[in-house]
């Protein structure tokens, strides 16, 4: 092949790099390939890339020199300081007008470092969530591109045309600039947190109390998939109850160690929900129960000396708890969403997006690890109104959540009377509950902090800012108007 040939390059040839490499050939784009380990690059060429429209280079250079003009190149490496290193590199060889994509999981705030390092050399770059995994990747995936709108025109007939397709839509819009795209996919990856964890809690629910085996595990998702609930998690959910460990012979599931590991965007997600104010605490949730499952050893010795619940059987109606839980984990699931999508919101605010949650919820139907049924219920609530603050007031999610608010209680006490752990569950209804109620014990709250530290109150009766002397003397009144403006002192009380 000639040099200036490719409509597209890839550097980084790891399991998502050669799957979208194949992708984008498939879909009948010439590819040129890079790897920083040249045996990697032959590896790849002399097997599943062979007889196919790919290039492999040897070096940075010959690479550049393989892309057609505005040229297209994507990183798909680790994220950090590996990125940095790259683009340290690749930038001097290209020219004004090229695009330089990030496909890896960048935290957004070292994409817009690095979209604004290189505005000056009039090289574009793009910051772009790719979900979907390996089979994503391969198959289609779900592509969430930030950027400039140039950039963006230049690279969407390759991405719309490789991403996964729903109802012939393409799961790949433009988010908007710098690094809107890995924020989009790190709140994203927060949300799998939370759905996986409210599934795990369903399970522990089945498995303890109901003493449920593999098989009816496996039986009990397949016909939960059929429902409200079909998506891809609980599909794969009840494969992986069906398969048996070669070695024992038992269900394999059964012989996996119970400590979760993570990458640590649930956290980021956590970090960006606290600087806003928003409040996520379904997905905060999963990554404590991540970080207490990890504490393996701990946990088997804290079992020996901490007081159990007082055994007991469960003398209810089976299938009824079945369902019971059920919807207790689709109304959890839905203030998982809920709380995502305002911290979308905040974040579009926040850094001036101007981010379109019906396209995000459109692009995530598809390709991506949550793609879900559900989300065409969370587009068409966008729909009705682009403006919707909180997705719980949507009229489908309201009715269903009212459908479901007795047998979420019902799962969750249930779960707390046998010493069943469900904190997602449990977040999701406190934060259902908090949310729906007119009034909060936050007066209280308020009393104690002008008690200590004289941080102010307002008042129900009147207008203005509050504080009062709780400890009465003779000579000052007990309760003094402040001027509305005063800042609140601070006080080593808080």
């Amino acid at each position: 092949m000639n040099t200036n040939q490719c409509d597209i390059g890839i550097i980084g040839l790891a399991v998502m790099g050669e799957n979208l490499a194949l992708n984008l050939e498939s879909k009948g784009f010439s590819v040129a390939v890079f790897n920083r380990t040249t045996e990697v690059t032959e590896k790849f060429a002399a097997g599943r890339a062979k007889g196919k429209n790919i290039q492999p280079t040897r070096t940075m250079g010959e690479f550049v020199a393989a892309l057609k003009k505005p040229r297209i190149a994507m990183m798909m490496i680790k994220a950090g300081k590996p990125v940095d290193i790259v683009i340290g590199e690749i930038a001097p060889l290209l020219e004004r007008g090229d695009v330089l994509i990030d496909g890896g999981n960048s935290l957004f705030t070292d994409t817009q470092r690095r979209g604004n390092e290189l505005e000056g050399t009039g090289i574009h770059f793009v910051g772009m969530g790719v979900s979907g995994g390996e089979e994503g990747a391969l198959k289609g995936p779900s592509l969430m591109p930030g950027g400039s709108r140039e950039s963006w025109e230049i690279i969407a007939p390759i991405f719309r045309k490789i991403a996964a397709q729903v109802d012939g839509e393409p799961c790949c819009r433009y988010m908007g600039p710098d690094g809107a795209g890995h924020y989009v996919k790190m709140v994203h990856n927060g949300i799998e947190y939370g759905d996986i964890q409210l599934i795990c809690e369903a399970y522990a629910i089945l498995k303890d109390i109901l003493e449920m085996q593999a098989p009816e595990l496996a039986d009990v998702f397949a016909e939960w998939n059929k429902g409200e609930l079909d998506s891809y998690l609980i599909e794969i959910t009840s494969e992986i109850f069906r398969k048996i460990d070669p070695d024992t012979g038992r269900p394999l599931v059964d012989m996996i160690l119970d400590k979760a590991g993570q990458k640590g965007t649930g956290i980021w997600t956590l970090q960006s929900a606290i600087r806003q104010s928003v409040v996520i605490s379904t997905i905060n949730a999963a990554v404590e129960a991540r970080v207490i499952s990890s504490r393996k050893e701990e946990r088997e010795a804290a079992s020996k000396i901490l007081p159990q619940p007082r055994a007991r059987k469960f003398t209810g109606n089976r299938t009824r708890f079945v369902d019971a839980i059920r919807d207790a984990l689709y109304a959890s699931k839905i203030v998982s969403y809920a709380q995502g999508m305002e911290l979308l919101r905040s974040g579009s605010t926040e850094y001036k997006w101007n981010l379109n949650l019906g396209d995000i919820a459109t692009i995530w139907r598809g390709g991506c690890i949550i793609r879900a049924k559900f989300l065409n219920r969370i587009v068409e609530a966008y729909q009705r109104d682009p403006a919707l603050h909180n997705l719980l007031l949507d009229r489908y999610f309201t009715r269903a959540i009212r459908k479901a608010q007795r047998n979420w209680r019902v799962a969750v006490t249930t779960a707390i009377k046998h010493g069943v752990p469900v904190p997602a569950f449990s977040a999701s209804l406190a934060y259902f509950d908090s949310y729906r109620s007119a009034w909060l014990p936050a007066n209280l709250l308020q009393a104690q902090r002008d008690f200590f530290g004289a941080h102010t109150y307002e008042r129900i009766d009147k207008p203005g800012v509050f504080h009062t002397e709780w400890i009465e003397s003779d000579q000052k009144p007990a309760e003094k108007p402040t001027e509305p403006k005063t800042p609140e002192p601070h006080h080593a009380g808080e």
